[in-house]
């Protein structure tokens, strides 16, 4: 079985998509995975399965909308993706960066080459990203609540799922998955 990591956007955020962690938990298990572990109540999920991580996306969604009766995008990482996202956080070798202000954006796919030349480079300082692949690396000096660079944003301009994690998370859930962090 592999290790995944499994991440909701919008549960649990004004109280509004409240999910039990218990309840999520168990909703893991009754799919048929195991090892199933939560982190903080963001919608955070480790666990070790044998299907592709699309499926196993699409699985969640479907168990999410029918146990508890909404919509909730998840995106799914397998251990090697979550190291990879890792060690491609190209702000980790710039000097004087406060990791306390690096998130990173996960996207569902790769975006179309054509969409991702709309998102503006340089008209939300001191902000700035750079894009890799299926990950947006972000560092918000200001914090990630006051950037213009949400989770919404990015879906609009780039036509993909995304939600967002704050570098603590990513390393949290790493040591979870028994995943090596990156320095």
């Amino acid at each position: 079985m592999k290790s995944y990591i499994s991440i909701l956007r919008g549960i649990n955020v004004s109280g509004h998509n409240l999910i039990r962690m218990q309840d999520l938990k168990k909703m893991f298990e009754d799919l048929g995975m195991a090892e199933v572990l939560t982190y903080i109540q963001s919608g955070n999920v480790v666990f070790k399965g044998s299907k592709p991580a699309a499926t196993v996306t699409s699985k969640i969604e479907t168990a999410i909308r029918e146990r508890f009766g909404f919509v909730v995008p998840v995106i799914t990482r397998d251990a090697w993706e979550w190291q990879d996202t890792m060690a491609g956080n190209p702000f980790l070798s710039e000097p004087d960066i406060d990791h306390d202000k690096l998130h990173v954006t996960f996207l569902e796919e790769i975006p179309d080459k054509g969409k991702s030349n709309l998102i503006p480079l340089s008209d939300n300082s001191p902000d700035r990203y750079i894009m890799k692949d299926k990950n947006i690396y972000l560092y918000c000096p200001g914090g990630y609540g006051n950037t213009k660079w949400s989770n919404s944003f990015f879906e609009r301009k780039l036509k993909v799922k995304a939600t967002t994690r704050n570098w603590k998370t990513v390393i949290k859930l790493a040591e979870l998955a028994g995943i090596k962090a990156s320095p």
